[in-house]
């Protein structure tokens, strides 16, 4: 049996931090229905990559869902959508603030059909406060949010990241706020037993609430956070450092053992008595000389011999890999983190496996994404017991759309 077995939800989000929260929930056995346009479809269908005319990140984002096609802003499309909520667990939805309510279809509206509905609403600023009517993505939480004001080096831009990592947290988040909903609504002794709840999640927040204590410690010193590059405010040596034959490491001392050995383990073991040595914000003041000591000694060998001297000292060295590494690393390899699925267009295709591994209740890829309505048919017959022809109907009005091929 799976961990969400009998979890019901509805995936009304697009672009990218609702559909993939909805994504790790049917990883975990949710029965999720993917909601969207007719015609239009979901965007990340013409997102990215594709391969002869199949896109490959809906292969990944769409995977274990459900696809139906209905259009919400059609009377009698959003007629339906409160038909299939009676029946929903939860539903995730990233429209603009007021866009259901305008539709006749908000949360009083969901409720008044389904009491116990949970409603994750992700937006990018929230759904009150000034910014709230503006378009929101990912990337401009991670403008607002200090991350790119602290990423890049010293003397070079504000960096952003080259893949949606705000949207990435979020949908962690969003994940993790749904589970605290449905443990209070079955608690007894929690003020949400029984009931349905909204969650407002804007994007530009849990990116911020992974940076550290930056707000504390502008409050407290009035410290902003300057562009290290690759180097940290918090410890020294941690860099990233080119070997003999080419390749690049990534070095951690996070840990004052860990710092300790790698700099006897590169031959400067004088620094360690260095009353500066004795905390990871003092070394950091001290990062250009300690660079110099392990970058000089890293440079003079080959990155299998840096790697097996780093272990053998337990100090702590990793390889800078791209996906190509990550295909053929035995350790990857081990814990099955890639694994083959059969796509019904493309064969078989590797992806990135389920989240994390649970002994008693594992996660499993069973299908991946879907063609655009291809359950449309099965879903409005079983759960709200649409004829064929009342389906037919819809279908020529293009209220619904279904692909039968």
């Amino acid at each position: 049996m799976s961990a969400l077995q009998g979890l019901r939800v509805i995936d009304a989000a697009t672009l990218f931090a609702g559909p993939t929260a909805a994504t790790m929930l049917a990883d975990f056995g949710a029965e999720v229905i993917k909601i969207e346009h007719p015609t239009k479809g979901d965007p990340v269908r013409g997102h990215g990559y594709s391969k002869e005319g199949q896109s490959l990140w809906w292969a990944n984002i769409g995977r274990n869902k459900q696809t139906l096609a209905l259009n919400l802003g059609d009377s009698e499309g959003s007629a339906i959508f409160l038909d299939l909520i009676e029946n929903a667990d939860v539903l995730i939805e990233n429209f603009r603030p007021q866009t259901l309510e305008r539709w006749g279809i908000g949360p009083e509206q969901l409720w008044a059909r389904n009491p116990k509905l949970i409603i994750a609403r992700i937006t990018g600023f929230g759904q009150f406060g000034p910014y709230s009517h503006r378009a929101g993505f990912g990337t401009l939480a991670e403008s607002m949010s200090g991350f790119a004001a602290m990423t890049g080096e010293a003397d070079g831009p504000p960096t952003l990241p080259p893949f949606g990592l705000a949207d990435g947290i979020s949908a962690l988040a969003v994940t993790q706020a749904i589970m605290f909903a449905m443990y209070a609504q079955r608690n007894p002794e929690s003020e949400g037993f029984g009931k349905g709840q909204v969650i407002d999640l804007a994007i530009i927040e849990p990116i911020l609430a992974i940076l550290g204590p930056h707000a504390t410690v502008y409050d407290q010193l009035g410290v902003i956070q300057p562009r290290t590059g690759n180097r940290s405010v918090n410890n020294s040596p941690r860099n990233t450092y080119m070997t003999k034959d080419g390749r690049w490491l990534a070095v951690s001392t996070s840990a004052q053992s860990i710092a300790e050995r790698v700099m006897t383990l590169v031959g400067h073991p004088e620094v360690i008595s260095e009353p500066w040595f004795s905390s990871g914000s003092t070394r950091a003041q001290h990062a250009e000389l300690l660079d110099g000591y392990v970058g000089s000694w890293i440079a003079q060998r080959n990155a299998d011999e840096v790697v097996r001297e780093f272990e053998a000292a337990q100090a702590a060295v990793a390889p800078i890999y791209d996906i190509s590494d990550i295909m053929k690393d035995p350790q990857f390899e081990a814990l099955r983190t890639i694994v083959s699925v059969e796509d019904p267009n493309l064969g078989d295709i590797k992806m990135q496996n389920v989240l994390y591994r649970m002994n008693q209740t594992p996660g499993e890829i069973k299908w991946t994404g879907r063609a655009k309505g291809a359950d449309s048919r099965k879903i409005l017959k079983d759960q709200i017991k649409l004829t064929d022809d009342q389906i037919d109907k819809l279908i020529s009005q293009g209220i619904i759309a279904e692909d039968v091929g």
